[in-house]
């Protein structure tokens, strides 16, 4: 059957079938023939401007104060991918033994996810020296890919226009500002399935062969980055069915062929992930906890899916009032249904993703909501309905597009989003709450010796910040890692004397408290281990006693 010509989407556009006319009319209208193309051409450089000035807006938000050391809000997980770049340039390039230093003087290899984002931060560490915020400058190149590429992948499922509104909501969305600023795996998650799924729409569509081993590398890669990113892969699988249900088997055989090697690579890394957990101290596995085969089916129907705290995140940290209110609005009402079959499986692409992704919150909501970073899955399809959304109240009781009064609106929403989420909600995630464990770090530092070992209570207890910025190897304390709880202190003193007595005759050297450090139970630490620093000032020397520090090196019998 003839694909029926493609209806122009704004007055001011030329579809590509406009301009295709046979070769007598050519040959009698030249002058008009010349002036279509003309202006075709002027239409695709203005959506290149559109694109190329929305990333510069994501530049800017995501470069913004680059610098800033690891001790926002994420500080806890920053630290330990930073922790896995220096190892890898300090003692090992082997990027299947990712290693921190908080767990004493090692080997420490834990099960992660495929270091992306911590191996590229080492080699510029390896060619320029060591800057804490190198990892943040990796994450932001990332984000900006996934800018890009959520910008084609809309213009395949819902045009131009919607392209445009969808990249500039998620460059201007507090929560992609955040995590892809932060030295996090995150963002290369998010850049590489969002890019892989966008290249296979494009090959599913009619692009070129290449596309779709491009397409499983890119989503392959993005999902060992982050297991989260799988998620994105109920794209994939749909458009394989839709080719399955149009009998076009040779296709469907070779995206089920490329899926299934993707699988296999998948499976096979996190299999040696979790074996390297399971042997080698201190048999720690990222992520493995909180699902809700962990916490069985009761609890979480109990805690109703944690959708209390998820609603505290979205509210107070990640998008605010604005982009909630643009996100319901553009899920609320949908795109008229278009005509051609195939674009009529495109145009359902967001709702796949979003549906997988509250599938992957509904079953891992426990973990999800106590590591927020995680929801960084969602936030493609959040910007596309969004950007639906502020188009959808821009252009209320407008028949043409662009007016006025359209801009107008448009304006106003843009203002509203920066001013009531984009600039407060980014400025809250950026405090600087663990500044006082860095300064930990570095006086644990400029005390320390060659080889020191030091051992650090962080303003967060189990917060590794102090040990990263002593940049010596050492422990949190309590000693944590595995099943053991690292982040509140133990109950009495005598077992806290064992614990340190334990790591004095592991060779620790230094130990360091910053004075405003709490547990999760509210226990501060000066008060509550009054006897554990009592037996400090009898068995080891006093260095620092300052306002905020603690600093005793540990002297051997």
């Amino acid at each position: 059957m003839t694909k029926p010509p493609r209806k122009p989407s704004t007055p001011l556009r030329l579809a590509p079938n406009d301009l295709e006319l046979n070769q007598p009319e050519s040959r009698q209208y030249p002058q008009e023939t010349i002036d279509r193309e003309t202006a075709a051409r002027g239409y695709l450089n203005l959506d290149t401007a559109i694109l190329l000035g929305i990333l510069l807006i994501a530049i800017v938000f995501r470069f913004h104060k680059i610098t800033l050391p690891l001790v926002d809000g994420f500080s806890w997980r920053e630290i330990s991918t930073a922790m896995m770049a220096d190892n890898f340039q300090q003692r090992s390039w082997n990027i299947f033994f990712p290693e921190v230093s908080w767990t004493g003087p090692g080997p420490s290899y834990q099960g992660r996810e495929f270091q992306i984002v911590s191996y590229l931060t080492a080699l510029l560490y390896q060619l320029f020296g060591w800057h804490d915020w190198f990892g943040r400058v990796v994450a932001a190149c990332f984000g900006l890919v996934t800018v890009f590429s959520l910008h084609r992948l809309t213009a395949l499922c819902w045009g131009e226009r919607h392209a445009h509104a969808a990249a500039l909501a998620y460059a201007l969305m507090p929560a992609a500002i955040m995590i892809d600023s932060s030295f996090l795996p995150d963002p290369a998650m998010l850049a590489l399935v969002t890019l892989g799924v966008w290249l296979f729409v494009k090959y599913w569509a009619g692009g070129s062969g290449w596309l779709l081993p491009l397409a499983t590398l890119s989503f392959s890669l993005g999902a060992l980055s982050k297991p989260p990113g799988i998620a994105a892969g109920a794209v994939i699988f749909y458009l394989m069915v839709c080719w399955i249900l149009e009998k076009k088997w040779k296709q469907a055989r070779l995206v089920f062929l490329s899926g299934l090697l993707s699988l296999v690579v998948i499976g096979a890394y996190f299999s040696w992930a979790i074996y390297l957990a399971r042997s080698y101290p201190p048999f720690h596995f990222a992520g493995s906890g909180g699902y809700i085969w962990d916490y069985g089916v009761w609890t979480y129907v109990r805690d109703r899916f944690y959708f209390q705290s998820a609603w505290n995140t979205s509210v107070l940290w990640f998008y605010g009032y604005p982009f909630m209110v643009l996100f319901a609005v553009g899920l609320w009402m949908p795109l008229t249904r278009a005509e051609d079959p195939k674009q009529r499986a495109l145009s359902a692409i967001p709702y796949i993703w979003l549906a997988a992704a509250v599938i992957l919150y509904l079953a891992a909501a426990g973990e999800i909501t106590s590591n927020v970073w995680n929801l960084h899955i969602f936030h493609v399809p959040v910007a596309i309905f969004c950007g639906h959304g502020a188009l959808l109240l821009a252009t209320l009781a407008s028949r043409t597009f662009p007016t006025p009064t359209v801009a107008l609106r448009l304006i106003c929403i843009v203002a509203i989003v920066l001013g009531w989420s984009t600039l407060p909600l980014v400025r809250t995630m950026k405090k600087p709450i663990a500044i006082k464990g860095k300064l930990l770090g570095e006086e644990l530092a400029r005390l320390a010796q060659p080889g020191d070992l030091v051992v650090a209570i962080a303003p967060e207890v189990g917060d590794p910040v102090a040990v990263y910025y002593s940049r010596a190897r050492g422990w949190v304390f309590p000693p944590g890692g595995g099943d053991t709880e690292w982040s509140k202190f133990v109950a009495d003193d005598a077992t806290a004397i064992a614990q340190i007595e334990e790591l004095r005759a592991q060779g620790a050297d230094l130990f360091g408290v910053a004075k405003n450090a709490t547990d999760k139970q509210d226990l501060l630490f000066v008060e509550h281990h009054k006897g554990l620093i009592d037996y400090l000032d009898r068995t080891s020397t006093k260095l620092t006693d300052s306002d905020d520090l603690l600093v005793y090196r540990i002297t051997r019998p």
